[in-house]
């Protein structure tokens, strides 16, 4: 495939990228969803839950967007922090951070945002319990699939992953993989890919 890599892990990488602009344009984007927002991130807050089997004291949403989740985490967690490249605000109730202010916390999440990096090496270094992250599901089954993919969203998406590529990049980086779901597809059906699940999560340990 022209202008993309397979990674040691099995991650997709794009080479060459001419990325697009991460502004509040990007993130207002995000209302469009409507109830759809609040009840994908009361979803996604609930399963975290479940799988950690206890509510956590601190989370860091990477890449809010236009900060659903973070508003669901602050009814019910102590310490709640949003990190994104706009200038989009969090929240209230919520502390806006950089990467680097990452530190001791509980959970990190990385919903449909890690992918979108121009280096995700920095994950192993992360100050954290926990990482719950979701990811377009990269199936892959040939180069006409791929290059005709919905998910694949060239210099916006620039890394894609499938099960296996995403687990072996986070044991790579240390961490223990002790939930894997795609339960974001009972709101987010996408009918081009049926029936294959749409959307991957994972919960990983850090060890």
């Amino acid at each position: 495939m022209d202008n993309y890599d397979i990674l040691t892990t099995g991650v997709i990488k794009q080479r060459l990228v001419n990325k697009i602009t991460y502004n509040s344009a990007y993130n207002e984007k995000y209302n469009n969803y409507g109830e759809k927002g609040n009840y994908l991130s009361y979803l996604r807050l609930g399963v975290l839950i479940g799988a950690l089997g206890k509510r956590p004291g601190s989370i860091v949403d990477v890449g809010f967007g236009n900060g659903d989740f973070l508003r669901a985490c602050i009814k019910s967690i102590d310490k709640v922090y949003g990190c994104d490249i706009s200038d989009f605000p969090v929240p209230e109730g919520s502390t806006k951070i950089v990467l680097k202010d990452i530190s001791n916390v509980d959970v990190v999440c990385f919903f449909d945002s890690l992918e979108h990096f121009d280096s995700i090496d920095f994950v192993k270094d992360l100050s954290t319990k926990y990482v719950f992250i979701s990811v377009p599901w990269c199936h892959n089954l040939s180069d006409e699939w791929f290059l005709n993919w919905y998910h694949r969203r060239e210099n916006e998406h620039l890394y894609h992953f499938n099960e296996k590529s995403l687990k072996t990049f986070f044991t790579n980086c240390g961490y223990e993989c002790i939930f894997t779901h795609n339960f974001e597809d009972i709101i987010r059906v996408n009918a081009s890919v049926a029936p294959l699940p749409n959307i991957l999560s994972c919960l990983f340990k850090k060890l």
